[in-house]
């Protein structure tokens, strides 16, 4: 059976280590691992809009030696109805793996349970994991350590940025924090899984209302932005503006705090722009290993495929 990743635990903490490793090596030489020559093909299917992932995917599969072929939902017959399960056994006999940017958690492991190559989450309601590993890689980089880091997301805590966070923090030894207004709170069974795994790394978990306690001696700060996709309509600035990422909360940080952000960004809303624009801001880097840590992440796959 192929590996998935599907949420971030689906990575052992060791294994996330050896992901980040492969991700290192493959962006001091972006063309060392070719496994996709052929070319062989990756389907990578977008139910929402795509910037970062479309264009990391793309150029990665390129990369790789393979081709990407990337799939608008709405113009399948997934937009259709077609059964998850019936379009999953049409693309496995053609590509290598399958990439799919949807919407509930369900879809994506509807799809993995019938597939015979391996499915990555490039996005659910529930879970952004190849975010979380571009993050890592980011912080590792500009830390030199991810284990005993006090990792601060602040915001939205109730979002799919959150949940992954605890998850892949949690893997990789680092005191999760994650602060937001009551009401707006990570899932309770994501931060319990998230304290089982911290339990085993040297890590913690912390979920907190408080700004200032997300914010102290926080040696990486993150944030996202504060009206998810599908969300527009909402008026939610209010609610969220204690924790907005600003020249004040920051100096509440460690001096030589980072800073994070997935992106697209609002400026003035939940982080300003001295802050995304200034030199605690590894935000462009941040981006840029979206496309090193999914290559990594898909070589890693197909060789236990």
């Amino acid at each position: 059976m192929p590996r998935h990743f599907l949420r971030d635990d689906d990575l052992s903490p060791a294994e996330l280590l050896e992901v980040l490793d492969l991700a290192d090596a493959m962006k001091a030489d972006r063309l060392i691992r070719q496994p996709l020559t052929g070319p062989r093909a990756v389907a990578v299917i977008f139910d929402k809009p795509s910037t970062r992932t479309r264009v990391s995917f793309s150029v990665g599969i390129a990369e790789l030696g393979g081709y990407p072929l990337v799939i608008d939902a709405q113009t399948s017959q997934l937009g259709r109805g077609e059964p998850i399960e019936d379009t999953t056994r049409v693309l496995d006999r053609q590509v290598t793996a399958i990439v799919w940017r949807t919407f509930a958690q369900e879809r994506i492991e509807a799809m993995a349970a019938v597939s015979r190559v391996p499915v990555v989450n490039a996005l659910t309601d529930q879970f952004h994991p190849c975010q979380i590993l571009a993050d890592l890689q980011t912080v590792r980089e500009h830390k030199g350590t991810l284990a005993g880091l006090t990792f601060s997301y602040v915001g939205d805590a109730a979002n799919n940025m959150a949940n992954s966070y605890l998850l892949g923090g949690a893997a990789a030894g680092m005191h999760v924090r994650v602060g937001g207004p009551d009401g707006y709170h990570p899932d309770p069974a994501v931060v319990a899984d998230a304290e089982r795994i911290a339990a085993t790394t040297g890590g913690s978990v912390t979920v907190t209302a408080d700004p200032h306690a997300a914010f102290d001696g926080a040696d990486v700060v993150a944030t996202d932005t504060w009206v998810s996709m599908g969300q527009e309509g909402e008026q939610r600035g209010d609610v969220f503006a204690p924790f907005a990422v600003d020249v004040e909360a920051m100096s509440r940080a460690a001096t030589d705090a980072v800073v994070l952000h997935c992106l697209p960004a609002y400026r003035g809303k939940e982080i300003a722009a001295e802050v995304i624009d200034g030199p605690q801001s590894v935000v462009w880097d941040e981006a840029e290993n979206r496309l090193h840590a999914q290559k990594a992440l898909l070589v890693w796959l197909l060789e236990r495929a």
